[in-house]
């Protein structure tokens, strides 16, 4: 699709950027976007493969797991995945995207041995920590990394694809293991294990393509390496733009550093930026209180509290994770089309309005007869609801609200603030679901999103349609803020 030239206003003057033609770019930015969310894969594999894997490492004769080692053996990933997203968007500020991304595919390659041969809950969560750190590393690095490397035209559905990567992952994970317990799990219930090590498989293909990739132009230049930034965005932009699109950034860049270092003491005496940090904060804090991973996590848990048994809770599974990544290709295809604000607000609604309704058929549906279907398809439309409108949408806009000088910091302590969420919830949900029961979980989750609507309607800003750069200046200036409701 071709777009009209952009004009963008900087301290020099106006920076026009010729429009975005088809070209031979596009084909590049395919193959670097694949590679690069082989971390996204891996995050969505990691993270569910306990969703089935659990309760063969319950046996006694494997490694005799509690209901509270389950917690633990879940969170510790989470927890450190927490840690991972805090320090590894400082860490690519400081060695580059790209080096980045090699470090978390070797710890992913890591992690992934430790866990697979672990002799009990205590190795296991070592594993689990390590797999936690590249996991949350993966979650701030890559969506930035496309951010970076997208024209704004397309930097909705390119950064995008890292989150379809992520619930792809989700669904390779779920299938595995129902394919991997029902055939083989009564025989070999050490089975767990191999459900584990399919993780190093994409694990090595990213290590062994990260030699492909480029590095950020905007890191680039950030460092004052303008040839290299230049060389990269003529390979990846149409004939005639790079040059332009270096000199916006360079002017931005050179706009910001005369302006203020945003060291993380300045960023708390700026109001605008603490705003700014404020609202990608609540943004990830919320995308948890849906619910979604306590589904992906625990999903055989629910599906068995709704009346499958363990067979048919593993095959079960399949139907939320696939309506998961086809929402998130539907997603992608809107991201570049529709307000992202709106987008959110139909999400979260739906979201709460599928809740309810949850809530409402564990509680007045008797046990046994459609029971166990009406959960399951309600189930599916609520993972469905949150991935084709939240999902993509909150990956995407927390890469892309934050000034360059802090956007490590900012997505950071966003996505730092997502896992710790993600975390507790994931700790605790077991037993809640076991105190209160299914109806009452639900509720719950019902009521925070209908808080996280409100918030959304009355804070959160529209980022669609603006290159980068324009948001800095609009988030710097306070103007952002005054088009929320756009």
């Amino acid at each position: 699709m071709s777009h009209g030239p952009t004009t963008t206003a900087t301290q020099g003057g106006a920076v026009k950027l010729p429009p975005l033609t088809p070209g031979p770019y596009r084909a590049r930015l395919t193959v670097v976007a694949l590679i690069a969310t082989l971390g996204g894969l891996l995050f969505g594999y990691d993270t569910s493969v306990m969703n089935g894997a659990m309760s063969f490492m319950e046996q006694p004769d494997q490694l005799n797991l509690t209901s509270d080692g389950i917690g633990i053996a879940v969170s510790s990933l989470l927890f450190a995945s927490a840690v991972g997203a805090l320090t590894g968007g400082r860490i690519s500020d400081r060695i580059g995207r790209k080096t980045t991304i090699t470090v978390m595919a070797t710890l992913f390659i890591a992690g992934v041995a430790v866990v697979a041969t672990a002799p009990n809950l205590l190795v296991l969560a070592i594993g689990r920590v390590i797999l936690g750190l590249a996991v949350g590393s993966a979650s701030v690095v890559v969506p930035v990394y496309l951010a970076e490397l997208a024209p704004y035209e397309i930097r909705g559905s390119l950064a995008g694809r890292n989150e379809m990567m992520i619930v792809t992952g989700q669904l390779l994970a779920i299938v595995m293991n129902a394919i991997i317990g029902n055939v083989w799990g009564e025989q070999y219930p050490w089975v767990w294990r191999v459900m584990f090590t399919l993780a190093a498989i994409p694990a090595i293909l990213l290590l062994l393509g990260v030699t492909r990739l480029p590095e950020s132009p905007r890191w680039l230049a950030d460092k004052g390496r303008e040839d290299e930034a230049l060389a990269i965005l003529d390979s990846l932009r149409p004939e005639g733009r790079a040059r332009p699109e270096l000199a916006e950034i360079q002017a931005t860049s050179r706009e910001e550093a005369s302006r203020v270092k945003l060291t993380v003491r300045e960023i708390f005496s700026n109001r605008n930026l603490v705003r700014i940090v404020l609202i990608g904060c609540g943004i990830g804090f919320f995308q948890q209180t849906t619910g979604i991973n306590s589904i992906l996590y625990y999903g055989e848990r629910v599906l068995e509290q709704s009346g499958f048994s363990r067979g048919g809770a593993l095959i079960a599974n399949i139907a939320p994770a696939t309506i998961s990544v086809i929402a998130a290709i539907v997603a992608l295809q809107m991201m570049d089309r529709f307000s992202r604000r709106k987008t959110f607000l139909w999400g979260y609604g739906l979201v709460a309005v599928t809740h309810v309704l949850i809530a409402s058929a564990a509680s007045l549906l008797p046990e046994g007869g459609i029971r166990p279907f009406v959960l399951l398809a309600l189930i599916v439309f609520f993972v469905g609801s949150m991935q084709l409108c939240l999902n993509v949408a909150t990956w995407v806009t927390l890469s892309e609200i934050f000034p360059l000088k802090m956007r490590a910091f900012g997505m950071g302590l966003s996505v730092f603030v997502l896992w710790m969420t993600n975390s507790f919830l994931s700790r605790y949900f077991d037993s809640i679901l076991a105190a209160v029961g299914l109806s009452w979980s639900f509720i719950g989750f019902a009521v925070l999103n209908a808080v996280a609507f409100t918030f959304f309607f009355l804070f959160v800003p529209e980022t669609k349609g603006r290159t980068l750069e324009q948001l800095e200046e609009d988030v710097m200036s306070g103007e952002l803020f005054n088009r929320s409701r756009g």
